[in-house]
């Protein structure tokens, strides 16, 4: 699979050398790529306007995605990892157009990994699977899907992850888990009934193939013209882009026995040139006008720093009574749903701090049971007592940013004693940026801080991050931002990503005071580039 010039899709300087061998020959530029239409801020949106729309329906850190159909209504979440509050809810009425409701999950329970979302004799629930000590799955539940949500109950499965809700012929009520296993739930769904049992052996793909692992993983379960379909993803969440794959399998009961579609995969990047890599972990659904689709995710080619972003992908059911994914690499626009009205699509991350918009906007990482007490917003201004020493522990509050060149600037003043500044944020072992306290600045590069040269501003300045397709830049101004001047440290930050520390998170945008005092936070502007 050898990459050459022009399947770069138009990166350059360090991110196409990344991608590209020192020896590789000149090659005529590439053809240029479909443009998205721009929404607040600038960031892209996949609705064209014109009846076609361009993945990726949600940008940035979107994986594995959990859908359900409410009627004429459509609820989507995702991972949220270490992230809180977690578990933003999104709502839609034509599966491309999506507007944030708000968190289910506010108290830190652990690393929230790949959830069902599922609705049950009127009640909403969200099985939700944790990486902690240990490892288990919650469940919380509402009466209305903007809640109030339930406190988590433990399920005590330490052994499973990606949990998926589905209700037998019978009537009765299962949990579908990795690895082909399941196990029964009680008629209320919030405990579990006897042991986990396996029924289902996985297609395996050829041994041949690039992958990261076998990892059966994700199950999905839906109900079709007298069929259950259990999609399942194969081949490893991330590693070669080739690894990860949409695989299915269908059975006239949920009980079994399960029969593997003879066209496995359903989908899989097959080349490393295409513009969507490592597609998996998929559920379909109905759409509006009755017609089928999958959600699923997948790495943007070259941007593992954005994570794993959400698409949307046609389905068509063949006469065998399989189906077939019909939308190619994603790399070109598509037809939308039928029918269905389309909202406002996502949200402005520019935040004038009327309030503070916990969860829908921003979240803190691996937050501490107080941390929300750190933070308040009122007439423009945010309020953020400092914590810790540095990014690594003072538990940042951060964006999901989904675009490959943006901008953010903020007016910053802080207390004696505190340090606070800009960041792009991995997790707590890998971040950049730039912070200062009333004589130094502190240069953050690599999850390290670096340099600390003087800071001529003292305590009140305004800071600029520019992140250019991975070339990382700083500005300062001392008058409110009507003259800047360059900061003398520049990066590149291409390799943090998943492949490189681990931990399926996403290179995010955010701010932090450390030290003793507070750091106050004005005019946070955010602008795609």
């Amino acid at each position: 699979m050898k990459l050459n010039r022009r399947e770069t899709f138009g990166l350059t300087g360090s991110a196409a050398a990344l991608l590209l061998p020192s020896a590789a020959p000149a090659a005529p530029p590439p053809a240029a790529a479909p443009q998205w239409r721009r929404g607040f801020d600038n960031q892209r949106i996949a609705d064209l306007g014109d009846g076609r729309f361009l993945n990726p329906i949600m940008a940035g850190d979107r994986p594995d995605p959990a859908i359900l159909k409410d009627g004429k209504d459509y609820y989507l979440t995702f991972s949220s990892f270490d992230s809180y509050p977690g578990l933003v809810i999104w709502h839609s009425r034509d599966l491309v157009n999506w507007r944030p409701i708000g968190p289910a999950l506010t108290r830190n329970i652990g690393s929230v990994w790949a959830v069902s979302l599922e609705k049950h004799d009127g009640r909403y629930f969200l099985y939700i699977p944790v990486k902690a000590n240990p490892n288990t799955t919650y469940v919380i539940h509402a009466d209305r899907i903007e809640g109030p949500w339930s406190d988590p109950i433990d399920l005590h499965l330490p052994n499973h992850i990606d949990p998926c809700h589905a209700v037998a012929e019978d009537g009765s009520r299962w949990l579908f888990l990795s690895g082909g296993d399941r196990i029964r739930l009680s008629a209320d769904g919030l405990s579990t009934v006897g042991k986990v049992e396996h029924v289902y052996d996985p297609w395996h793909y050829p041994e041949e193939w690039d992958v990261e692992s076998f990892s059966p993983e994700g199950p999905k379960i839906v109900r079709h013209g007298g069929y259950y379909y259990q999609i399942t993803a194969v081949g490893g969440t991330a590693g070669p882009p080739t690894g990860h794959m949409v695989i299915a399998a269908r059975s006239r009961s949920l009980h079994g026995p399960w029969e593997n579609c003879p066209a496995n995969p359903i989908v899989r990047t097959k080349d490393q040139s295409e513009r969507w890599w490592s597609r998996g972990h998929a559920s379909l659904v109905e759409g509006p006008a009755g017609d089928w689709w999958a959600v699923y995710h997948g790495f943007e080619n070259g941007y593992w720093t954005l994570g794993r972003q959400t698409l949307l992908d046609p389905i068509e059911w063949t006469a065998d009574g399989w189906f077939r994914m019909t939308g190619g690499d994603l790399s070109q626009p598509l037809a939308k749903p039928r029918g269905g009205e389309a909202v406002p699509h996502g949200m402005a991350l520019s935040d004038p701090f009327e309030t503070l918009a916990l969860g829908t906007h921003w979240s803190f990482f691996r937050p501490a049971p107080d941390e929300a007490s750190r933070a308040s917003a009122k007439g423009g201004t945010l309020t953020l007592k400092a914590r810790g020493t540095a990014p690594v522990d003072s538990s940042p509050l951060m964006l999901i940013a989904g675009d490959t060149a943006y901008r953010m600037e903020c007016e910053i003043d802080i207390d004696p004693g505190t340090t606070a500044g800009l960041v792009l944020f991995y997790d707590d072992k890998l971040y950049c940026g730039l912070g200062f306290d009333g004589a130094r600045f502190v240069t953050h590069q690599y999850g390290m801080d670096r340099g600390r040269p003087a800071n001529p501003y003292g305590r009140r300045l305004t800071m600029r991050i520019t992140n250019d397709r991975h070339i990382v830049s700083f500005h300062l101004s001392g008058d409110g931002g009507r003259t800047w001047k360059r900061f003398d440290r520049g990066m590149e930050v291409s390799g943090y990503h998943h492949n490189v520390r681990g931990g399926f998170l996403m290179l995010r945008p955010g701010l932090y005071a450390a030290g003793q005092g507070a750091a106050r936070f004005r005019n946070f502007r955010f602008t795609a580039l």
